[in-house]
């Protein structure tokens, strides 16, 4: 009984061929997991790198950076998105691409000065000074709007903001859009309206003086049709013909009042009376004249 026992197998049904068998499969399978791990971890990075490239031009949204004036209409802001949306950059780089956009907006909108150009990762922010329209011009079948700086833009109707039409001027041919329209007679049209509009933010605000004007004439500017005759005469939409005289700065020359008591008249006539209608004219150069109110007749 003692032999039997000291001959007892100890290995349990140990099979040393099958054991290699299992260890191979366990060192495949540990193999294969860590090529599905490399494998994912490269897609992933791959995947990353992709997303990060920053999105293109027609990718992104394009806004102006704060609200634009009142008068600003729709069609001027998309010719704005318009002109930038056909920017483009072979590097898809930030700084190109906004380089790109500023100088098609400076090319193509001569609305809008001092262009400024922001991106992010989804947006393209644009600002920039615009031009207010503050004459209108028409050379042949076509009009042409000038700002207080001379530069033409191009004739968009716009229905709440005071254009006054410049009668009278000589010259060949207008200046492109978004160039200075250089003229002695223009340039002095400009330079009363400029003060008449700034005359209207300091005393009238809610009752501009120039809603009231329709036609500035400078066809007799420095008197090259007749010497005696005013230079430069303004009507109202109503017929009030107001004589201004001779262009801003030249009224000593000319024996007439100052500029600012012109201006000092017309704008206590204005307050007063209401309105520039009522009379036949308003004589502002004749230093020796007093305006006659309506309530004067009676």
């Amino acid at each position: 009984m003692s032999a039997r026992r000291s001959g007892f197998d100890l290995s349990f049904g140990f099979n040393p061929h099958k054991a290699g068998i299992i260890g191979l499969l366990k060192g495949l399978l540990f193999i294969f997991a860590v090529v599905v791990v490399v494998a994912g971890f490269a897609f992933l990075d791959g995947y990353v790198q992709k997303q990060a490239v920053p999105p293109s031009n027609e990718q992104r949204t394009i806004e102006l950076a704060g609200p634009a004036p009142a008068w600003v209409s729709e069609e001027i802001k998309n010719r704005v998105y318009a002109a930038a949306s056909t920017a483009t950059s072979d590097q898809n780089q930030d700084e190109a691409l906004a380089k790109s956009i500023q100088q098609n907006v400076r090319r193509l909108v001569p609305w809008l000065d001092d262009v400024r150009v922001q991106t992010t990762y989804a947006k393209i922010f644009i600002s920039g000074h615009w031009r207010k329209p503050l004459a209108v011009v028409t050379a042949g079948k076509a009009k042409y709007y000038l700002d207080t700086d001379l530069i033409v833009l191009d004739y968009i109707p716009i229905t709440n903001l005071s254009i006054v039409t410049v009668d009278g001027l000589e010259f060949d041919k207008p200046p492109a859009l978004g160039q200075v329209w250089r003229g002695d007679d223009l340039a002095a049209a400009l330079a009363v309206l400029s003060r008449l509009e700034k005359m209207d933010s300091a005393v009238t605000p809610n009752k501009p003086l120039l809603r009231e004007i329709d036609k500035i004439d400078v066809s007799n500017f420095d008197g090259r049709k007749n010497k005696r005759e005013p230079h430069i005469t303004l009507l109202t939409k109503e017929g009030t013909e107001i004589i201004w005289g001779a262009e801003i700065g030249a009224w000593q020359r000319h024996l007439e009042s100052p500029d600012d008591d012109k201006l000092a008249k017309l704008y206590t006539y204005y307050q007063q009376a209401g309105t520039l209608s009522g009379v036949k004219y308003i004589n502002l150069r004749d230093p020796r004249q007093t305006i006659r109110l309506p309530i004067d007749k009676y």
